[in-house]
């Protein structure tokens, strides 16, 4: 049997790796969403409209269902430029996309968050009330990734994240019991996992932090 799935974020740095992933999968049958106008491969779509009509946007590009829907959008606010714009990535595009996979049909919803959702912050304030509306929409199934730091050589240059990478990676040994939570962790890692829950059977919301992240994807 196929299962039919919609990767949001095919081209960050988890993305490329999931979307590499699921390409040699036999079983899946993959539509990879690329924002309008951008560069590389995939289905471009507007995610403003997307916002707008979830449903009928996803429809023109998943004209047959949704089985499971994947987000890895995610920005910094400095990308984005303000707080504002940050949350209409991180958390508006991906509300709208699991909206609408919803609606055609995905009983399973894979997220890409982060250690320390629903903290203190604006980043992990977004975090956490973006899991929570994914959530409540009632997906059969919800798996809420929850890495920390990644590591892997993104596209654009995040000079902060760069420096922090290095800066945890020599930490990595004093990190232990919680701490482990938020150890640097390849993003390849995150997109194996990732791969390996989708099309998953089972119910209700489950959490996965870098040890679990680790462990699917070694499996």
């Amino acid at each position: 049997m196929t299962t039919r799935v919609l990767l949001a974020g095919a081209t960050g740095l988890i993305g490329r790796s999931v979307d590499a992933g699921l390409i040699r999968r036999s079983d899946i049958a993959l539509t990879a969403l690329k924002r309008s106008g951008s560069s590389g491969s995939g289905q471009p779509i507007d995610f403003e409209y997307l916002c707008a009509e979830p449903e009928t946007a996803l429809k023109q590009v998943a004209p047959e269902g949704v089985d499971v829907a994947i987000s890895c959008l995610g920005t910094t606010i400095r990308a984005a430029g303000s707080q504002a714009a940050m949350y209409r990535v991180d958390h508006d595009y991906v509300l709208a996309l699991a909206q609408g996979a919803r609606a055609l049909g995905a009983r399973q919803f894979i997220l890409v968050s982060s250690v320390g959702a629903g903290g203190s912050g604006f980043y992990l304030r977004t975090k956490g009330t973006i899991e929570r509306d994914i959530t409540a929409l009632d997906f059969a199934r919800v798996d809420l990734m929850r890495p920390g730091m990644l590591l892997g050589k993104r596209t654009e240059t995040r000079l902060l994240e760069s420096l922090g990478q290095r800066a945890l990676a020599a930490l990595a040994p004093l990190m232990i019991g919680r701490l482990s939570h938020y150890q640097a962790i390849p993003a390849e890692t995150v997109a194996r996992a990732i791969v390996q829950l989708t099309g998953e059977e089972g119910y209700g919301c489950q959490t996965y932090d870098n040890s679990q992240i680790t462990r699917i994807a070694c499996s």
